[in-house]
């Protein structure tokens, strides 16, 4: 679920900043990008340089980077930019400018102008932790519609033991593909694509086909993943592959082999869309070796392909979309209308 996330990384001046090296790095190998936001305080806890080097981008901790280019940081564009926000640390220091809205920090500015979901992982001592004002600025951030990240027990920097520990950077990668999770729109779905073109055999090794590449269909079952649903992606002969954890890639040849895949995944696929150029005619026959030229002329019996998405649109229960597309070259919404009906479609491209 965190495959192309956007980031935002927000470090603040504790001990536990050292944690947000091993943060960020498990970030990004679960596929997301991660922009490092630090107050000045946190750079005297780890470098800049370490962080930028894990996170592949620029670390940002004050509006001109540069004093003498003096090149401003959008801290409003940043606030866009991301999917997320994650403050980790939060010292108690932040968890009160949060709540109230102080604004004396680069890393605030970007916290004000995010138009995202905030996550946010205390780390402080155990009393500072346990503080009324404290936990008052929890209960009001969280009231807010922030994530909490809670705080874990054990050993704190002042060698006293107890709760107040930043959760480890496994448990906060763990706790943020569950907020994806849940909150994303296709969660729990399960989506059917086709992808690509189908080869009919004429012979071992000549075949009809066509000059889809599977883009659209693939680039179709990344989004659908992205947005929480599991997907089975039937790809016809393409260079492609499936990134996204989500995709089961199912590989076919012919419209026959199409044609079995999808009538086997079909009856629990929620959604279902049909992005495959698959042929309409294959040879009625088809040679186990090379057909030598011979002759002068030379004819192909062809007999027509079943068709998928009439199969599919007969199975169509009114819980699950079937979605059709439709390439004409002329007359096209006379034809896209007809196919809506004659192959019982939801929606059609």
């Amino acid at each position: 679920m965190l495959q192309n996330k956007k980031i935002l990384l927000g470090v603040t001046g504790s001990i536990a900043a050292y944690k947000t090296a091993f943060l960020a790095r498990l970030l990004k190998k679960a596929g997301a990008q991660v922009q490092v936001v630090m107050t000045k305080s946190a750079t005297e806890f780890i470098t800049p340089l370490t962080l930028s080097t894990l996170s592949e981008l620029p670390v940002y901790s004050d509006y001109t980077e540069d004093e003498h280019s003096g090149e401003w940081t959008n801290h409003v564009a940043l606030g866009m930019w991301a999917d997320l926000m994650l403050v980790a640390p939060a010292t108690a220091n932040t968890l009160a400018k949060m709540n109230t809205g102080v604004c004396d920090e680069f890393l605030l500015a970007v916290y004000l102008s995010a138009k995202c979901p905030v996550a946010f992982a205390p780390a402080m001592d155990l009393d500072m932790f346990a503080h009324d004002s404290t936990q008052q600025n929890i209960r009001a951030l969280q009231e807010r519609g922030h994530l909490l990240i809670d705080a874990e027990a054990g050993e704190l920097a002042s060698g006293l033991e107890g709760k107040g520990r930043m959760a480890e950077p496994e448990h906060i990668v763990e706790q943020l593909h569950g907020y994806f999770e849940e909150t994303a729109p296709l969660s729990g779905k399960t989506c059917l694509v086709t992808a690509g073109p189908t080869h009919e055999a004429i012979d071992a090794v000549r075949f009809i086909g066509n000059h889809s590449s599977g883009k659209m269909g693939f680039a179709i079952a990344e989004t659908l993943a992205e947005n929480g649903a599991e997907v089975i992606l039937v790809s016809g002969p393409s260079a492609l592959d499936a990134v996204h954890p989500n995709i089961e890639l199912i590989r076919v040849k012919s419209a026959d082999e199409m044609y079995q895949a999808c009538t086997n995944a079909f009856a629990k696929a929620d959604i279902t869309v049909k992005t495959a150029a698959v042929a309409d005619y294959k040879p009625k026959t088809s040679a186990d070796h090379k057909i030598k030229k011979s002759q002068e002329n030379f004819n192909i019996e062809l007999e027509p392909t079943k068709d998928i998405l009439a199969a599919l649109g007969a199975q169509k229960k009114d819980d699950q979309i079937l979605i059709g597309f439709a390439l004409e070259t002329n007359n096209e919404l006379e034809y896209a209308k007809r196919k809506i009906q004659r192959k019982n479609l939801d929606l059609i491209v």
